[in-house]
């Protein structure tokens, strides 16, 4: 009789027996991500000029683009609202613009359903650019000469720090669909 190899019951997340992937985090994890980003306005970052990129809508981009089937279109509502309340925005901006943007989005997966990293990255920029001077506008500026001048570092830093925040997403959805202990 031959003996069983322990590891002959792993798999590359750990052991099969009691483990399952857990809903709370597969589904909670991108609204709670999405959530803490749209918290950094509150960073203690000083500069005269707008700089700091609208991660809560970068990382809602990511999850819809790396996940199409995760967030469902109506996200927009609940998640810009709370985006609303904490950047320092009028009320419904983000609900508008977050809700445009994931309608945007379906419209393009409609088009490409197949789509890889530079499709993905230029959908991301094609959306990241309208999105900031829409929320400048909203926000009462006037975009001027030097006003396009002033967020121009927003929005150049926007686009290019999108793969960045895609990779970081790519890992929390491994954490997401990791699979732990359930005691029934």
């Amino acid at each position: 009789m031959e003996r069983l190899n322990p590891q002959s019951r792993r798999d590359p997340y750990g052991s099969r027996i009691n483990r399952r992937e857990s809903t709370l985090l597969a589904y909670g994890l991108p609204w709670a991500t999405i959530l803490l980003g749209s918290l950094t306005p509150w960073l203690p970052i000083i500069s005269p000029a707008p700089v700091l990129p609208p991660v809560g809508f970068l990382l809602l981009l990511a999850w819809r683009l790396l996940r199409p089937g995760l967030l469902p279109p109506w996200a927009g509502l609940p998640l810009g609202l709370f985006d609303d309340l904490y950047s320092g925005q009028p009320m419904g901006s983000g609900v508008l613009l977050f809700s445009l943007a994931l309608i945007v989005i379906e419209l393009i997966e409609f088009r490409f359903p197949w789509r890889n990293f530079w499709l993905d990255w230029l959908t991301a920029a094609g959306i990241i650019v309208p999105y900031i001077m829409a929320a400048a506008l909203i926000s009462g500026a006037e975009l001027s000469p030097v006003q396009l001048m002033a967020i121009a570092p927003q929005i150049l830093l926007s686009v290019v720090l999108f793969p960045i925040i895609a990779r970081i997403v790519a890992m929390l959805d491994r954490l997401r669909l990791m699979r732990v202990r359930r005691i029934d």
